[in-house]
Formats: C-alpha cells, sequence, structure tokens
C-alpha cells in the first residue's frame, strides 16, 4: 500500500508539471508523494473501540449483550473463515495488510448476521476485552 501511495503521488506530480511550468520541481514530487502516503495512513486508520455495553467498529457497533464467542483467527484461519467456509450474511471489517482478526459470533435471534469478523493488528487484546464484557453482561 505505501508503495502504491508514492506511485499514485509522483503521478498526481508529473500530471501537474506537465501543465504547468511553474510546478516542474522536485518540490512538486515530495509535496505529492506525501499526499500520497498521508492518504494510505488514513485508509489505515479503523478504530476499534470497546466500551461498557458497545463494540465500535469504525463506524458500526454492536451491543456486547449480543455476543455468544469471540475467537481469535490467525493468518492461515482467516483464508478458510472468509474463502471457502464465509457465511455471506457476515459483517466482515478486512483490511488485508493486516494477518490477524477477532470472529464474533453472536446469538442475536432477530439478526440474520451470523459472525463479525474484524481484522486487528492485536487480537489478543481485543478478544480479551470483548470476553470480559461478555462474561460480566
Amino acid at each position: 500500500m505505501w508503495l502504491a501511495g508514492l506511485a499514485a503521488g509522483a503521478f498526481v506530480a508529473t500530471e501537474l508539471a506537465l501543465g504547468a511550468l511553474a510546478l516542474r520541481n522536485p518540490l512538486t514530487y515530495v509535496v505529492a508523494c506525501l499526499a500520497g502516503l498521508a492518504a494510505v495512513a488514513a485508509l489505515n486508520r479503523i478504530q476499534i473501540r470497546v466500551d461498557k455495553d458497545t463494540l465500535h467498529v469504525d463506524d458500526a457497533h454492536l451491543p456486547l449483550w449480543t455476543i455468544e464467542r469471540v475467537t481469535i483467527v490467525e493468518p492461515a484461519q482467516r483464508r478458510e473463515l472468509l474463502g471457502p467456509e464465509a457465511d455471506p450474511l457476515a459483517f466482515v471489517i478486512l483490511r488485508p495488510w493486516i494477518g490477524g482478526g477477532v470472529r464474533i459470533d453472536l446469538a442475536d435471534p432477530d439478526d440474520p448476521t451470523p459472525y463479525w469478523f474484524v481484522s486487528s493488528r492485536r487480537p489478543h487484546e481485543l478478544a480479551t476485552a470483548l470476553s470480559a464484557h461478555v462474561r460480566s453482561a
């Protein structure tokens, strides 16, 4: 992703330099490449937060009382979970460059979603936080 951000910045700088003589300098490339890297960093940020009764993943939220089980998913298991064994009704927050994640099985009979999969750099911490809240609920 970082190389794609650099390439996009270089492409934009080249397009700008072709159209305006004043922009034909190295500073144009530096600024455009930094903007491309900033865009990649912004796309890479999804906030995951657990408060007293809700899991927040970016702009989605899940009441903790609906959680039946929390499972840590390793990179090899993720391929199986999201490939041949995938459920089309599952809610998936996937960042392909992050290997691990957490599977959250739901027990709400009114919700057709069988589970959530959330990719996380720290799946053990997320699973621990969710399990602690589920047990206390």
